[in-house]
C-alpha cells in the first residue's frame, strides 16, 4: 500500500520548539499504530536547548513541578482552518517526570491507561475537521481548563485554541500533533503531515535554515517564520 501525500499545516505555537519522535525518523513514529499515532510528531518549548528553568537534584531522582518548564502555558494555535468536532477538558495536569527514576511507578501503569482509551492517552485535546476534507488533526496534552473553543466552531489558521499543558500520558509538558482520516481515533488511521515556513536549527551551534516544507527530524529546534 502506497504512502498518502502529506497533509500541510502551518507549526502550531511561537517560539522555538524541539522535534521529537518524529516520523522522518522512523515510522510509526511512537512505535505503534494505535490510536492512529502512526505518524504523531511531539514538541518541546525550549530556550536555547534547555527545556526548564532548573535542572536539580529533582530532575534526578525524583518528580517535578511543571511550572518550571518553558512549553507549560504556552498559547497552542490552530494549524490550519478547520472545524472543532471534539473538545476533552477537565484532565489533570500531572506532575513532570525526567528523572528515569521517577519515570519507573508511570512506566507500570502505562497499560492502565492505554485501557482507559484515547482520553486517558491524550489527555486535554481538541480535534478539528480540517477545510476541504484534509483530514483530521489532533492537539492533545493540553493545560487543564485552558481549551478556548467549542465544539461546533470554526477556526482560522493560526487562532489560539489552548495551552500546553501536562494532561494525559505525558512525562513533561509537551504538545502531541497527528493527523487522521476519520475523527475516531479508535477506528481512525493515522496520516503523514508535513509543516510550511518554519526555520530550523539542527546543530546548538549552527546558524538557521529556512525550510519552504518539511518534517523536522528528531532533536532538530524549529521556529515559524
Amino acid at each position: 500500500m502506497s504512502t498518502p501525500e502529506p497533509v500541510v499545516l502551518s507549526l502550531p505555537f511561537d517560539g522555538t520548539w524541539l522535534a521529537r519522535n518524529s516520523p522522518a525518523r522512523r515510522v510509526p513514529s511512537h512505535g505503534t499504530d494505535l490510536f492512529a499515532t502512526t505518524y504523531a510528531m511531539d514538541f518541546v518549548a525550549v530556550r536555547g536547548r534547555r527545556t526548564a528553568t532548573a535542572r536539580d537534584w529533582r530532575a534526578l531522582l525524583s518528580t517535578e513541578p511543571v511550572e518550571r518548564f518553558f512549553a507549560f502555558g504556552q498559547p497552542i494555535l490552530a494549524p490550519a482552518a478547520g472545524r472543532v468536532v471534539s473538545v476533552h477538558d477537565g484532565e489533570p495536569d500531572l506532575v513532570a517526570r525526567r528523572s528515569p527514576l521517577a519515570r519507573v511507578p508511570y512506566a507500570l501503569t502505562q497499560a492502565a491507561r492505554v485501557r482507559g482509551g484515547a482520553g486517558a492517552i491524550a489527555g486535554n485535546h481538541v480535534i478539528l475537521e480540517l477545510d476541504n476534507r484534509g483530514g483530521y488533526v489532533v492537539l492533545a496534552h493540553l493545560r487543564a481548563g485552558s481549551i478556548r473553543v467549542d465544539e461546533g466552531e470554526s477556526v482560522a489558521v493560526g487562532q489560539e485554541l489552548g495551552a500546553c499543558g501536562n494532561s494525559g500520558n505525558s512525562t513533561q509538558p509537551h504538545l502531541h500533533i497527528q493527523i487522521m482520516d476519520s475523527a475516531d481515533p479508535f477506528t481512525a488511521r493515522g496520516v503523514p503531515l508535513s509543516f510550511r515556513d518554519y526555520r530550523v536549527w539542527r546543530r546548538p551551534d549552527g546558524p538557521p535554515v529556512a525550510v519552504e516544507q518539511g518534517i523536522p527530524h528528531e532533536s532538530e529546534v524549529v521556529e515559524r517564520r
